[in-house]
């Protein structure tokens, strides 16, 4: 046992002996401290001046062509809305007669055929909205001016909504 504990020391000793020598050596490797360059301010990094961007250039408007297909997408939607607007009070009376009838009666499959003509109709509207919305994209990915597109737009997507709820109450109609 003492055998043990002598020769664990002499390896651990032998194995740092060559640390232990080169430790004093590595002192020697560092320099004086007038070698390194100044922390401070140097001359060309004390500018007086401001810099400020160029201003941006407005956007372009749309082209002529792009308003005139405005025009005409608002006077397709205005016109679908019309029709749509004529149809409603007969499927509304259809819808109307239909409640509380049984599903796949004469009366039922009449307000839903009813109802389907004004989805048709809602989709005339629908398909010039996704038009507009083409252009308003197309128009904001190029960097043009999107307002009168956007007002547009916005009064095509009101009437899409108002046919919506017009369908949709018929639609409970039916179904209560």
């Amino acid at each position: 046992m003492v055998q043990v504990l002598t020769r664990v020391p002499s390896r651990a000793f032998s194995m740092a002996l060559p640390t232990l020598v080169l430790l004093p050596l590595l002192g020697a490797c560092a320099a004086a401290g007038e070698g390194y360059p100044s922390l401070a301010t140097r001359d060309i990094e004390r500018t007086g001046g401001v810099m400020e961007a160029e201003p941006v250039p407005p956007p372009p408007p749309p082209a002529p062509s792009t308003l005139a297909t405005l025009e005409d997408l608002e006077a397709t939607a205005r016109a679908a809305h019309a029709d749509f607007l004529a149809a409603t009070p007969r499927a509304r009376a259809l819808a109307n007669a239909a409640r509380g009838a049984a599903r796949g009666s004469e009366r039922w499959s009449v307000a839903q055929v009813a109802i389907a003509d004004l989805e048709s109709t809602r989709s005339e509207a629908m398909i010039a909205l996704a038009d507009l919305d083409r252009i308003f994209v197309d128009a904001a990915t190029s960097a043009q001016v999107t307002e009168s597109i956007n007002a547009i737009r916005t009064e095509v997507e009101a009437l899409v909504a108002e046919e919506n709820a017009v369908i949709e109450s018929l639609l409970a109609t039916l179904a209560g």
